[in-house]
């Protein structure tokens, strides 16, 4: 034996959430892209490219906290951006006891205090004694938080009330210096929004440079994590869907930056020095109006207006003014038990009885009661889903599986965005690069999960796989 051999492991470990990538964007616009940025990643890593994200809903907080903790949000508690505890309403990362630093702010009272599970870079640092750094960096909090986990050192977001980056009371008692200093020189006029811009995918990246630099990632004998999220991508693809110049421009913008991105942790860190992964939280359907505009079924199903109608048919049913559905969420129907009990019904009653209104909607191919899903002729992969998706305490009581190509947005003739949070591949098949350290250059198309990523990394790493994965590693 060796004396004093250490495990081997990189300076650096990157992870790079481009927030609502489609897998195909690769390629779609592969002929205009530069040859430093995604295709050097596709030219030198290693690509997956038949990876699922395996629980509905596909959205954004779910996205990012299940890629870092190789789970899902059954396990993670993570159930959506927004969702419902003992009939309240919260959103996943808002903390109250906590206070914004760098702004007055609410938008600064943060932190993963709803997140139930440990994350790679938490792991991390228990492997090394709390030595490593883990920071994460993103404009969107709950895309910087949920990643960076319990135990970073950092998570920083951009607030739009103040025009730049801040964090909160969870993480420290006011910004670094380096912070501070970054924001004078990188601010924009309070109450623009960057994230609806080019310029936030060049903000983000800057500022991960920026981390890099002045908190030494990387540059030390242990091991350090940065967790960065690209959220311009989402807001774009919200507003213009996934065609047209603005999708165009923010994806080519996006492969300038990432390219600079690698140019710098090369002559920072050193090439093969650093492990990065690309992928994303989530995928986004097709405008509605852009796919009937060339014959393809489509529509936008506006499940808000379904489940008011639903909740005004019911009041006359059962005879009550009592708000029976509490809300619609990703085309979940959460139930308002307290008024339910109040007026003196019974919830499997009423359960039932929208249940059968929902069915009636020709564009809805189930309606899932999430107490009985294993008795409910549903197809196996989506029931898995289903299952994956669902906590007793936070999930609500429905579910609508709408047919393909109905999403929930808007059917006005009008309308040009998109959104997204169904099973369907457009929404849920992700890309998942490996690139740098240990990497060697290659693709495989056989099955693999969003959860693979966490336990992927911990395994090349050496360290154990957070506390709730149930993910495999794709490496042998």
């Amino acid at each position: 034996m060796v004396a004093n051999a250490q495990i081997k492991r990189p300076k650096l470990v990157v992870g790079v959430v481009v927030d609502q990538m489609r897998w195909d964007y690769l390629y779609y616009y592969y002929n205009e892209y530069g040859n430093d940025g995604l295709k050097r990643l596709l030219d030198e890593g290693y690509s997956c490219q038949n990876t699922m994200i395996p629980y509905i809903p596909t959205v954004t907080a779910i996205g990012h906290s299940s890629i870092y903790t190789g789970s899902v949000p059954a396990m993670t508690g993570i159930l959506g951006n927004n969702f419902f505890i003992k009939g309240k309403e919260v959103y996943c990362c808002q903390d109250d006891d906590v206070k914004s630093v760098g702004s007055d702010s609410k938008e600064g009272q943060m932190s993963p205090h709803r997140l139930l599970a440990s994350t790679i870079g938490d792991e991390l640092k228990l492997a090394t004694n709390f030595k490593s750094k883990v920071i994460g960096v993103a404009l969107k909090d709950r895309a910087s938080i949920l990643p960076a986990g319990h135990s970073a050192d950092a998570a920083y977001w951009w607030d739009t009330s103040a025009g730049h980056f801040v964090s909160s009371t969870f993480y420290m008692k006011e910004l670094p210096k380096w912070v501070t200093d970054f924001n004078k020189q990188n601010s924009t006029k309070p109450g623009f929004d960057i994230k609806t811009s080019d310029q936030g995918v060049t903000m983000t990246f800057k500022m991960a440079e920026a981390a890099i630099e002045n908190e030494k990632l990387g540059q030390g004998s242990t091991t350090d994590m940065l967790a960065v999220s690209v959220s311009s991508t989402d807001a774009i693809g919200h507003a213009y869907s996934t065609r047209g110049k603005e999708n165009h421009d923010v994806y080519l913008q996006l492969d300038k930056d990432i390219a600079q991105f690698f140019n710098y942790l090369d002559a920072t860190v050193g090439k093969g020095n650093f492990l990065l992964f690309l992928s994303a939280d989530h995928g986004g359907s097709h405008n509605p109006n852009f796919m009937r505009s060339h014959r393809l079924p489509a529509g936008g199903f506006e499940g808000w207006n379904v489940a008011k109608s639903v909740n005004e048919t019911l009041q006359k049913q059962f005879k009550t003014t009592a708000r029976l559905i509490l809300g619609e969420n990703s085309l979940r129907i959460f139930l308002d038990h307290e008024s339910i009990e109040k007026a003196g019904l019974k919830l499997d009653e009423v359960k039932a009885a929208a249940k059968k209104e929902f069915e009636k909607d020709d564009n809805v191919a189930f309606v899932v009661d999430y107490d009985n899903v294993a008795a409910q002729s549903i197809s196996q992969p989506i029931r898995e889903r289903i299952i994956n998706g669902y906590s007793r305490e936070r999930g609500g009581d429905l579910l609508l599986i709408t047919n393909p190509g109905w999403i929930d947005a808007s059917n006005d003739a009008n309308y040009k965005g998109t959104t997204h949070g169904l099973w369907n591949p457009d929404d849920s098949h992700i890309p998942l690069i490996f690139m740098g350290w240990n990497i060697k250059h290659g693709e495989t198309s056989k099955p693999t999960s969003m959860t693979d990523i966490a336990p992927t990394i911990c395994s090349m790493l050496h360290i154990q796989m957070p506390n709730a994965c149930v993910g495999n590693s794709i490496f042998e």
